[in-house]
């Protein structure tokens, strides 16, 4: 008889559960745990790789976008100096006289009752002791001009004709 059929009761049912045979049949058994702990190293190995490679790509996207983020900056800083220099009292009034704008009279104010207050007066040519304003800046990547240019000289405005005059509200009857 086999050693099996002298055993009985629960040695007996245990030992129909354990697998007769040969010591084979146990290293048959851990064949696929050991492909499973396998399989999971390397799959743990390339997820790692690849999340790796991933958090390279966006570290390379961000320094991209920070130095083009710098490169923008240091345009908008320049556009806005160029903008100061513009809007400069000194250039404004250079531009305006380049177009033939003079100063503006005595001025006169209206009064929420609709009275006038001042009296107005019309705008005088400038005199000849006037001297133009000094340039703006150049401006960053334009080409300097080889020689100073002349000052404009401030152009007289023409006399209106009778059919371009408008008359003056009256501010007596109110």
């Amino acid at each position: 008889m086999s050693p099996r059929g002298e055993l009985r009761g629960r040695a007996a049912r245990l030992a129909r559960l354990l697998p007769a045979g040969s010591a084979g049949a146990g290293r048959a058994a851990r064949t696929p745990f050991v492909l499973l702990v396998v399989l999971l190293l390397g799959g743990g190995l390339i997820t790692l790789l690849m999340l790796n490679s991933a958090l390279n790509e966006g570290s390379f996207r961000l320094n991209d976008l920070k130095k083009q983020t710098t490169d923008l900056t240091e345009d908008e800083q320049a556009l806005q100096r160029d903008v100061d220099a513009y809007a400069a009292p000194d250039a404004l009034q250079r531009r305006a006289r380049e177009l033939g704008m003079v100063p503006g009279g005595d001025p006169a104010f209206l009064n929420p009752d609709g009275t006038v207050r001042g009296v107005p007066g019309a705008a005088t040519a400038p005199s000849t002791l006037w001297r133009p304003a000094p340039p703006p800046p150049e401006v960053a990547g334009a080409p300097a001009s080889p020689s100073p240019t002349p000052p404009a000289t401030p152009k007289a405005t023409p006399n209106p004709t009778s059919s371009q005059v408008k008359p003056a509200p009256s501010t007596s009857g109110r």
